[in-house]
Parts: structure tokens; C-alpha cells; sequence
């Protein structure tokens, strides 16, 4: 089971009641809907405890905070249903036990709390009532992952390394409150002479803090297709064993990764099918691989709102390996505000079910869209280190569907020698640049 992250496993019931049990059958049954899970209690059971179902075998950590999630609605208006995070084992004492009353329409009730013991535990729920009442339950999710506890501020980020050696100067205050002290991705590429052991050294130091790395992979064969990231794996084979020594790199540790930005957007720039189809290869490789990882996260890469339409995107993830993983990230070193990103990944998400590819999750990149994508004209800017922009909303849990609102471009870092970032190259820290993400200038 994870530690870090979504914790619960099957938590939208796509495949079926895999990981869940229930009480006794006279009491409680379950079994997995349309849209769900439907639990049902018989007149047998008289108290909320009579008809319980749940999962086992959750880490609950001391002075972590947790955010429990779910969707639900009973067949009699009004249902009394307790939920619990708590011991799996006898006394079965509770973290925390919440009582709702569930009405007969689809809800969405979200609470968070602080764990006061390390234990192996549980989320449940509990419905008994004296007569027969059927629940319906979707989108459960219990998350221990806040900017304050669960991902890694990464020591030795860009901006970590000019604060060191400035540190009078003036705009130095300014950025370490609000870039240097933040969780972000660190991206590992062609710099890394030995990608195992970096990827090693970061991911244990993350776990020494009991904390979740965000790690961004980015060394595909013909890497931005010649653009201002060029560089990468010398030749497909090379980038299988990039991918390989990656995956012994993080072992068996907590690390969100996301796969490759731009990569599955860029197809259309290749300069052949077989190109294509190569790129879409190494693609499937790659999380396939990652996909064997016992606490790895993965988002391929999904562009953002105004590049790919949402079904040849759709079409791009699935080819690309995304029902290995957990889902697609969007807006990744872009600008595009929460709720457009949400809803063009909403539709993403449902063009794949269609395709065959139901209960994709997905992230967004909010490090430098606080204030969203438009220019004073009403027109989209540049993707090159336009004026005007903010950062965004910290690395946390997210919101409109998504999984989480992450910092996966480092604010600060070139996006090459363009906009107001002439004479900077790609992915080196400006304090210029910086200051301007910060004032929003």
C-alpha cells in the first residue's frame, strides 16, 4: 500500500470491489455498480456498525495531515453513515469517525484531520439502520500530501543554488519566500552523467524527510524536436537503458513522476509516421517500466488547453501507455488557468473512456499561471517567458478533479532565449525572471 499520496487503492470502483471488504453477508453486501460501488444493509442490522465495509492495510503516520474524499448518495433520503480512518486490528480505535447524513442526490463530502498514531489502518463505513438502505459510493480518495508534510522541497533547486551565492542581494529575500521554500519538480535529463545514482541520492534524501519527491523525466530521443530544450538520448536504445537505470534509480520509495513534457504534443512536428511511431514507442516503454514501481506515481505528459484538441490527445495518451499508469499531466511549463486546464483534462479523461481507458487521473502545472494566459488585449501569450505572469498555487492536493496542482516548471528557470528572458538560456535560474513571476509583473 502507499504512504505517501492517494492512499486508497480502487477508490472509484473501475475494477470492481478489488481491495475492499464487507462485513457479514446477513448484514451488509457489495458489490461494484455502474457508476460505483453499491453497498446495501438488511433489517439485520440495527446499529451503524451492523453493516460495514472498508480497506485495509493504510499507513497512517503521527502529526500528518490527511484528507479524506468520496461521492456519495443512499437510496432513503437522509441516511445516517458514519465514516472512519482508524486501527485495522482490534480495538479498531479511530484517527478520526465523522457521521453524515446522506442524502438520495450524488454529494461530494471532503474533511481532513492530523494522525495521532503510526499504525497500519483502515477507512470504512458504516450504514446499519434497521432497515433496508442501499448506499452508493464513488471517488474515494484519502490523501496525505499538503505543501507543509507531504512533497519535497528540493535543496538544491536552481534557485536554491543562486540564493547561496547571494545572498545581499536584494531581490535574494523575495525569492526564497515565495520559490526557494517550495515543493517543485527537479527534472533529470542529459545533465545527469549517472541517472541511477542521482535519481538514487534525491529520492532517499526525500524519504529521509518522509517526504514525496516530484521528479520530472525529460531525455526522450530528439528531445523538444531541435527546439530550445534540444538534447536527450542519443538514440532510441539509449533511451531505453536512460529509462531502466531511472527505474533502479528509485526503487521502491515514494516519487511522483512526471514522463517526458512535451513529448506526446510534439508528435505533430516529427518529421515522418515512423517517427511518430517510434517516439510513441519509447513512450510505452518508459511507463511500462515506471509502472512496475511499487510507490511510483506516473503522468505522462498531456500539453495543454490550447495545443491538442482533447480527443487526439485522448488518442496520443493511449498508444503512449497511459492505462499503465496513473493518469496525465497538463499545462507543464505553460500558463493556462486552473479551471480551463481542469476542464480540457476533464474532457481528456472522458474521450479516454471512451477509448477504453476509464478512471484516468490527472495533474496540472500551476508554478506560473496565477495569472492565467491572457495578455491585457484578451489575446493567449507567447510559451516563451512572457511578461505578465504569476506563480500560482503551491504544490497540494487539488481541486476541479484533479489529482494535484503541482510546480513542475521551476519558476525562475528559462524557458530559453525569448520573451522577456532574452539571452537566458533554457533552464538556467534568472533572479530577473524570478522577481517578475513574484510581483507579477
Amino acid at each position: 500500500m502507499p504512504t505517501y499520496g492517494d492512499l486508497v487503492v480502487n477508490g472509484s470502483f473501475t475494477d470492481g470491489t478489488t481491495g475492499w471488504w464487507s462485513g457479514s453477508t446477513d448484514m451488509v453486501t457489495i458489490a461494484a455498480g455502474t457508476a460505483g460501488l453499491e453497498a446495501t444493509a438488511s433489517t439485520d442490522a440495527a446499529n451503524l456498525w451492523d453493516a460495514v465495509f472498508g480497506q485495509d492495510g493504510i499507513t497512517l503516520r503521527p502529526g500528518c495531515r490527511y484528507t479524506l474524499s468520496f461521492t456519495a448518495r443512499a437510496s432513503q433520503d437522509g441516511t445516517v453513515m458514519a465514516a472512519k480512518v482508524g486501527m485495522d486490528v482490534d480495538p479498531w480505535t479511530a484517527v478520526v469517525e465523522k457521521q453524515l447524513s446522506v442524502p438520495a442526490v450524488d454529494t461530494h463530502f471532503v474533511f481532513s484531520f492530523t494522525s495521532t498514531m503510526a499504525t497500519s489502518g483502515q477507512v470504512s463505513f458504516q450504514f446499519g439502520q434497521s432497515s433496508p438502505v442501499t448506499i452508493h459510493l464513488t471517488e474515494v480518495r484519502l490523501t496525505c500530501s499538503t505543501p507543509s508534510e507531504g512533497f519535497y522541497t528540493d535543496p538544491d533547486s536552481n534557485a536554491a543554488k543562486w540564493l547561496l551565492a547571494n545572498p545581499d542581494d536584494p531581490r535574494a529575500q523575495k525569492i526564497q519566500r515565495s520559490i526557494a521554500r517550495r515543493p517543485a519538480a527537479r527534472w533529470f535529463g542529459d545533465w545527469n552523467t549517472d541517472i541511477k545514482a542521482d535519481l538514487d541520492a534525491y529520492v532517499a534524501a526525500a524519504a529521509a524527510q518522509g517526504q514525496m519527491p516530484i521528479v520530472a523525466l525529460y531525455n526522450m530521443f530528439n528531445r523538444d524536436n531541435g527546439g530550445q530544450s534540444s538534447g536527450g538520448s542519443a538514440s532510441p536504445d539509449a533511451y531505453q537503458a536512460w529509462i531502466d537505470a531511472a527505474v533502479a534509480g528509485i526503487g521502491d520509495r515514494p516519487v511522483l513522476v512526471v514522463l517526458e513534457p512535451d513529448l506526446l504534443a510534439q508528435l505533430g512536428n516529427l518529421p515522418s509516421d515512423s517517427a511518430c511511431a517510434e517516439r510513441t514507442t519509447l513512450a510505452a516503454y518508459a511507463a511500462r517500466a515506471l509502472a512496475t514501481l511499487p510507490e511510483t506515481t506516473v503522468y505522462l505528459d498531456g500539453g495543454n488547453p490550447t495545443w491538442i484538441r482533447p480527443p487526439e490527445m485522448a488518442a496520443r495518451l493511449k498508444d503512449a501507455g497511459v492505462a499503465q499508469v496513473r493518469g496525465f499531466a497538463v499545462n507543464v511549463a505553460n500558463f493556462d488557468s486552473v479551471d480551463v486546464c481542469c476542464t480540457y483534462a476533464t474532457q481528456i479523461t472522458t474521450e479516454l473512456a471512451r477509448l477504453g481507458v476509464p478512471g484516468t487521473g490527472f495533474v496540472v502545472d500551476t508554478s506560473r499561471n496565477g495569472n492565467g494566459a491572457m495578455d491585457a488585449e484578451g489575446q493567449h501569450v507567447d510559451w516563451c517567458n512572457p511578461a505578465g505572469r504569476r506563480l500560482g498555487v503551491p504544490s497540494s492536493i487539488g481541486v476541479g478533479g484533479a489529482d494535484f496542482l503541482l510546480w513542475i516548471k521551476v519558476p525562475g528557470d528559462s524557458d530559453g532565449s525569448c520573451g522577456v528572458g532574452q539571452g537566458t538560456p533554457a533552464g538556467t535560474f534568472s533572479p530577473y525572471l524570478a522577481e517578475r513571476l513574484v510581483d507579477g509583473s
